[in-house]
């Protein structure tokens, strides 16, 4: 697979790019895209993949994905169908001027705040009920509508997706690889991995393995493999309430409940009890 490019579509005589995906699962590979993605979750869980992070993601939420950022949407299994609806643009969408204009200034900060990608976190049922107006809608109302939630999202709280400072360009070669490794970790984090596993699946030494995935994701292998098993809990806990949470921490991939509790409050800075109060 070529993680880059990866081609959007682009129907004729049409600006502003507008997907709906409803299937038993979104595009879980690795890609990249030279287009901004704004993406609403109408309907399924799973974790998302960008850049350097790991994040999960539930019916209504709202991420934003920079240019050439590399990600994934991987849903979990036996959840019938799925649905999202996308928004691909650029900058230069409606013209190299466009979002120069004085009369548009209000949502220039938009490309600033992208540039990282971000989930919104306030709005999100206005929001919400505005993306999935864009499918239906005729091209002029999709412009107006456009320009709207750009603003919106400007003045809306959102955290960042990554703490990448500069996007990183992955070239076929490496893009392979490190969907090698995702596609083996997303089926197996639940067991043990081994260096000379994962190293061996894309024929390299441990140690240059190593060294190419932390250059590739600002992380090493084991930072990235233990988030891939929080974020597994954390879903665990918040939708399995019938689940103890020592079989979550089995579940997840973790030997001892005294580890799991120490990694889960690093990363959520609260045990896991209390994470399923809160939810």
């Amino acid at each position: 697979m070529k993680v880059r490019p990866f081609q959007i579509v682009k129907p004729l005589n049409e600006n502003l790019i507008v997907q709906i995906d409803r299937s038993k699962g979104f595009y879980n590979h690795l890609h990249q895209h030279n287009e901004i993605q704004l993406s609403l979750i109408v309907k399924g869980f799973g974790k998302l993949i960008v850049g350097d992070s790991v994040h999960q993601f539930r019916d209504g939420d709202f991420f934003a994905i920079g240019s050439n950022f590399p990600h994934l949407f991987k849903t979990e299994k036996d959840q019938g169908i799925v649905e999202m609806v996308s928004l691909f643009f650029t900058r230069n969408t409606f013209g190299e001027e466009f979002f120069g204009l004085a009369d548009l200034s209000e949502i220039k900060p938009f490309f600033d705040f992208v540039r990282d990608g971000f989930q919104l976190e306030s709005n999100l049922q206005d929001i919400a009920d505005q993306v999935i107006q864009f499918p239906k809608a005729s091209k002029t109302t999709r412009v107006v509508l456009f320009i709207q939630l750009l603003q919106k999202l400007v003045n809306a709280e959102k955290k960042s997706l990554t703490s990448f400072k500069y996007p990183k360009e992955i070239g076929d070669l490496a893009g392979e690889r490190m969907q090698i490794v995702f596609d083996y970790v997303l089926h197996n984090f639940q067991k043990e991995i081994q260096l000379n596993t994962i190293s061996g699946l894309v024929h390299m030494t441990p140690n240059s393995f190593c060294k190419f995935f932390k250059q590739r994701t600002n992380k090493t292998f084991f930072q990235f493999l233990i988030e891939i098993r929080i974020e597994h809990a954390s879903q665990l806990l918040r939708n399995n309430k019938d689940l103890a949470i020592a079989e979550i921490a089995e579940l997840s991939g973790f030997k001892s409940i005294s580890n799991f509790n120490r990694k889960f409050k690093f990363f959520k800075n609260m045990i896991p009890s209390n994470y399923r109060t809160d939810f």
